[in-house]
């Protein structure tokens, strides 16, 4: 299986609203970049895999609209990127920098425009193969009519419609012809595996294996610094940075490695209030944001301690809380707080998410760097304690300690009586507690059943579920 850091690469290139995002999304067979009819929606740039039974892959890569002006100098472009134009074309350049084909995507409707002469100018200076796109030809038989004055930029062109899906199996066929020969390989890369081995500090216990490429996603309201901590992460400027809210539109996937392993960090757009999301492009994104936590391992959920905990951030740990989705909250900007205010504001913090206390916070600065180190392990620990399994013979002792510890109170004069304790599935943990009237426990010492269990298996931030069901099969003669 050959490794995705080793495919070649392609990069769809060209200027606002030429259709890059929709043939992206169809190329990769699925719906991961945001298309609007909105210029600009695209900011930074955002990689798939294109596989096709029988023939080897190739990375493909979306980047945003590009607009130069004769001299191949950033020139201002529509609203929907105005002020962006320069990162929107550094990102463009990294990409360049990597790709072994580029793609430039025009408009067969609207016709050769001074941005596309501009940009076709800019790619040639790359010495790279340049494959040119007319998009929004919507059949062979307008394919000449559309494509006539594009022959003029000198490159192999090829035309296609990525809404309607005409000759797309040709474009990409075109696309490997003009990539470097690689070994065929048309098996689907498997899902990592989560064998379990023992914990070495509790018998009875067996943890999930560390995955190969652990999934992290970052989330969080709008300028809470997602993408300074991706790029702090990557040590460099691979995200769009401004303090403009809603500067990150869509979900980009960042590879990333540590101390020899490899993660990917899922940088998403900043979720706001629903009330205040009013175009279709920012409710796209927020509910991709929100999507994005339900495919990662771990969720990062990022708030900025200069401001403390908001409403809307209190909603997103409910939303993650209610879900089991697994997460840490990140608190970013520490560097804005005195350090003799810190623990002040942590303790504070601590007090207002007691309703979830197994979640860790960990204070850290994208900007210095402080704390960042601490998060991946963290995550990796929630990772482990997410794939828990308990012995029998454990549970058994765990319920007769947990119980013998502080019985259950009485509730309208009678005393539950619990019988067994089994789990029931891992991913996450949750485990069914049998008791002769379920509605007889007090919520009270139902929460005290859950930390009881969180400290005897050590499943200490890891979501958790503890179902309590009633059963009358061992009822006293």
């Amino acid at each position: 299986m050959q490794p995705e850091s080793s495919l070649p690469k392609v990069v769809l290139l060209g200027r606002p609203n030429v259709g890059k995002s929709t043939l992206f999304n169809r190329l990769i067979r699925s719906n991961r970049a945001i298309t609007h009819d909105m210029p600009g929606v695209t900011r930074d740039r955002m990689e798939g895999t294109v596989r096709q039974r029988g023939e080897a892959p190739f990375i493909l890569v979306d980047t945003g609209g590009i607009t130069l002006d004769s001299h191949c100098a950033v020139a201002e472009g529509p609203r929907g990127i105005r002020g962006f134009e320069a990162e929107i074309l550094r990102q463009a350049e990294e990409a360049l920098q990597e790709a072994d084909l580029l793609c430039m995507v025009v408009d067969g409707k609207d016709g050769l425009l001074p941005f596309d002469e501009h940009l076709a100018a800019y790619l040639r200076r790359s010495g790279k193969p340049v494959l040119l796109v007319v998009n929004k030809v919507d059949g062979a038989e307008k394919e000449d009519l559309l494509s006539a004055e594009f022959h003029g930029l000198g490159f192999p062109m090829i035309a296609c419609s990525a809404e309607h899906g005409f000759n797309l199996r040709g474009l990409e066929e075109e696309m490997r012809a003009l990539l470097p020969e690689q070994e065929q390989d048309a098996e689907e890369a498997g899902a990592p595996s989560a064998d379990l081995e023992e914990d070495g500090d509790t018998p009875g216990i067996r943890r999930r294996r560390a995955a190969e490429n652990l999934r992290l996603c970052l989330l969080g309201r709008p300028n809470a610094g997602k993408s300074s901590l991706a790029n702090a992460f990557l040590g460099r400027e691979r995200m769009i940075v401004s303090g403009e809210a809603g500067t990150t539109r869509d979900s980009v996937d960042l590879s990333l490695e540590k101390n020899g392993r490899k993660y990917t960090l899922v940088d998403t757009a900043g979720v706001r209030r629903r009330s205040r999301v009013t175009d279709a492009v920012e409710r796209y994104s927020v509910n991709s944001s929100i999507k994005s936590t339900t495919k990662a391992d771990v969720t990062f959920l990022l708030l900025d301690a200069s401001e403390g905990l908001t409403a809307q951030d209190k909603r997103l740990v409910e939303l993650l809380d209610e879900r089991k989705t697994p997460f840490l909250i990140v608190l970013n900007k520490i560097d804005l707080i005195p350090p003799k205010s810190r623990d002040a504001v942590l303790r504070d913090l601590r007090d207002e998410l007691a309703f979830c206390s197994h979640i860790p916070v960990t204070p850290v600065s994208a900007l210095t760097g402080e704390g960042l180190g601490r998060l991946i392990p963290l995550a990796e620990r929630i990772y482990a304690e997410c794939g828990t399994r308990v012995s029998t013979g454990l549970l058994n002792r765990a319920m007769e300690e947990t119980l013998s510890r502080h019985q259950a109170p009485v509730v309208r004069r009678v005393r539950p009586k619990f019988f067994y304790l089994t789990q029931a599935e891992s991913e996450p943990p949750t485990f069914v507690c049998f008791v002769n009237d379920a509605d007889r426990v007090a919520e009270s010492y139902r929460r005290y059943l859950e930390r009881s269990l969180r400290q005897l298996f050590g499943i200490r931030h890891a979501p958790m579920r503890l179902h309590l069901r009633s059963s009358h099969a061992k009822k006293e003669k």
